[in-house]
């Protein structure tokens, strides 16, 4: 296959380095778009004001994989991949690997996951790869489930709209519980902004956040199967499926009526 890789933590970041490798041991064709440093967090956020610049990192990655370090944001990558750099559409994008979880509710947020779905916006299949622990630099036996799973999912006819989210658990591959489809969580934190006073005497403030360990909450899906923050706490490997449609799915009856100017709106 054709494969595009990109990621939120830059083109050094080892994680991309890893899966990279990984495709082009399975003999794939694997080119590498991704930022020239760490984008985290920035979601679908798109540069308009300033010039989007990308420079060749072939020397960065293994032989055989052709890459470029773009200035701009992981979504700025996967466009100026699809629409300018190469030469022929994906077959496949992955995202990732990701350092850090990327679960439930925050990805709205991520820019792993805003990359992929870049590609699904597309047409083409694709999926986000996260190692559910920031300090964990262990990266290869996620690469190779990645891997796994995304070649068994395209011999199954991946259907339409359906963007992958993969999270890793933290731990040697031998001690991994099995795979699993899971529902997003709902993702929420304490004391999210820390406040500090600079020298000179004004305040600012840092995102930094605690996350409340929630087992339970998860939004829509099968009831069996276990939130996506569960999983990976039971050290097993978090598989979710999303899909770029954010439709209201609850009783329609439930809606607000909207009246306009004495006109009601069914």
């Amino acid at each position: 296959m054709r494969i595009l890789i990109s990621n939120d933590d830059g083109v050094f970041a080892e994680g991309i380095r890893t899966l990279a490798a990984a495709a082009i041991a399975r003999g794939h064709h694997v080119s590498v778009v991704c930022p020239d440093q760490e984008r985290s967090a920035t979601g679908h956020g798109l540069t308009l004001q300033t010039p989007i610049r990308a420079e060749r990192a072939d020397e960065l990655f293994v032989p055989g994989v052709q890459a470029w370090a773009c200035s701009g944001t992981p979504a700025d990558c996967m466009k100026l991949a699809l629409f300018e750099l190469l030469k022929e559409k994906p077959d496949l994008v992955l995202s990732g690997i990701n350092h850090g979880p990327n679960l439930g509710t925050d990805v709205f947020c991520s820019g792993t996951v805003a990359a992929a779905m870049e590609g699904t916006l597309e047409g083409i299949r694709s999926m986000a790869v996260s190692s559910a622990c920031f300090q964990w630099r262990q990266f290869q036996a996620g690469a190779e489930l990645a891997m796994e799973i995304v070649e068994q999912a395209v011999h199954d006819q991946w259907p339409e709209n359906l963007l992958l989210n993969l999270n890793i658990p933290p731990c040697e591959q031998q001690k991994m519980g099995p795979l699993r489809w899971t529902r997003l969580s709902i993702r929420r934190y304490d004391e999210q902004f820390s406040p500090r006073v600079d020298p000179r005497g004004r305040t600012y403030y840092w995102l930094a956040g605690e996350v409340v360990k929630d087992l339970e909450s998860a939004g829509e899906g099968p009831r069996d199967w276990p939130s996506d923050v569960a999983q990976i706490d039971a050290n097993a490997p978090s598989l979710t499926p999303i899909q770029p449609d954010l439709f209201w799915r609850g009783a329609l009856a439930s809606l607000p009526e909207l009246n306009l100017e004495g006109t009601r709106i069914h």
